[in-house]
């Protein structure tokens, strides 16, 4: 079974960082998902899928990986740079329009 490591982007509709400092074990679908002829919605047999794990830190998600005998994938993520601004520096004369 094929995991996926990965520490989840802030949503673009809050402004702060809260839920995307924790580590998240994903389970890789097995089987494709099919279509009810009857109702027609979208189902599948493949439960794992389902299953989301989360972890305070990488280490401790990459050793439940290794404990279960997981293949896994890890997903750095990109940190943003943050460079602090002054309210002045909108009224600056020198500066490119």
């Amino acid at each position: 079974m094929h995991v996926r490591i990965y520490r989840p982007a802030r949503s673009a509709m809050q402004s702060g960082r809260g839920r995307s400092r924790r580590w998240i074990v994903e389970f890789e679908p097995q089987s494709s998902k099919h279509i009810d002829p009857l109702m027609g919605w979208i189902g599948g047999t493949d439960t794992a899928a389902q299953v989301c794990l989360f972890f305070d830190s990488r280490e401790g998600a990459v050793r439940y990986a290794k404990r279960h005998g997981y293949a896994f994938t890890i997903s750095e993520p990109q940190e943003k740079l943050f460079s602090p601004k002054s309210y002045a520096d909108n009224f600056r004369t020198d500066r490119l329009s």
